[in-house]
């Protein structure tokens, strides 16, 4: 596909668009796709969702061509901690799911508008159930429920937990956030309140949020991360935007080089896509992932390479957001 020139000064020297099944339908999406930027550090990841307009998903392009033109950061660790992630499932598949890789944490999606709150409750009890006493639930709403809702929901989650690690972005707002931990001992993690935010640390300055969730690319890269993080000074959870091995492999760079990282990370989401671009996918053995840079075989990159029209609408994409840097 075409690079527009901007890139192309700035060392990108291919991009390539992909798209893969996933295994379940996950935050609505049935196909994950995005196109992965070549540069002098390698090949690095842009897949904006599809609700993204060209100015937010600018952010994502800034961060691809950091993690393709600029070294990653020092780790100061070699392998990171990762949850099972539960999509809207079955209790029996969640059950089945929360022991993926070796995982002693699992993130529990909830208030999902096709299922209903006692569902949400049997999905949790399940997965209790399959971790053991020892294993850690958090629960993600994805700022789905009213304040009123989620004082309802979450104490009833939390006993079927038996504890919730925290809760992540139960509601939209950080008024209702901020009201939500005052009134509740389940701790508060925020993740869209971060992520799509014209002020990052808004969510920290209103003491709204325990955990702060970051994603590197809807936050401009690895750098810009570490920079919130510091100034924040809450506890992060690295988590991912459902990528290739090839994007998650940043979020690991920065979960690698944060200070200090007291929680299991977001990112065995690999698991979730029926393929991957590398030989040797980012899935978790004992809970862990190793730090490492991912890097795509050009016999995958030809086996799931974009159909012609959504590589021509990635083509379009790419060029709207590189205006806008």
């Amino acid at each position: 596909m075409q690079i527009p020139a901007s890139l192309r000064d700035l060392g990108i020297d291919r991009a390539h668009a992909w798209a893969i099944a996933m295994t379940t339908r996950f935050r609505r999406i049935e196909v994950r796709d995005g196109v992965l930027l070549h540069g002098p550090e390698g090949w690095a990841e842009f897949s904006p969702f599809w609700d993204y307009e060209a100015e937010e998903s600018s952010a994502w392009l800034r961060a691809a061509i950091e993690d393709a033109t600029r070294p990653r950061p020092s780790a100061i660790r070699q392998e990171i901690g990762v949850n099972a992630t539960i999509p809207v499932v079955q209790p029996a598949l969640a059950a089945r799911l929360a022991g993926v890789g070796g995982a002693r944490t699992a993130k529990v999606k909830v208030a999902d508008p096709g299922a209903g709150p006692e569902e949400d409750l049997d999905r949790v009890a399940a997965v209790r159930d399959a971790l053991g006493p020892e294993g850690r639930i958090r629960v993600d709403a994805n700022a789905a429920w009213t304040l009123e809702e989620a004082l309802d929901a979450l104490p009833r989650l939390d006993r079927a937990a038996g504890g919730l690690e925290y809760a992540e972005q139960p509601c939209a707002s950080i008024e209702d956030l901020a009201a939500l931990r005052r009134r509740l001992d389940v701790p508060i993690a925020a993740d869209e309140s971060v992520r799509r935010a014209e002020d990052p640390l808004r969510v920290a300055r209103a003491e709204a949020a325990d955990v702060l969730v970051m994603k590197v690319q809807p936050l401009g890269g690895v750098r810009r991360c570490l920079d919130l993080a510091a100034e924040a000074g809450l506890p992060v959870v690295v988590s991912s935007a459902i990528e290739s091995s090839v994007g998650l492999s940043a979020g690991l760079a920065l979960a690698a080089s944060l200070p200090e990282l007291a929680h299991d990370c977001g990112l065995g989401t690999a698991s979730l896509l029926t393929a991957d671009l590398t030989a040797r996918p980012l899935h978790a053995r004992g809970g862990v992932l190793p730090v490492v840079r991912a890097e795509p075989e050009e016999d995958l990159l030809d086996r799931h390479a974009a159909a012609p029209a959504l590589e021509a609408a990635w083509e379009q994409r790419l060029a709207a957001c590189a205006a806008l840097l």
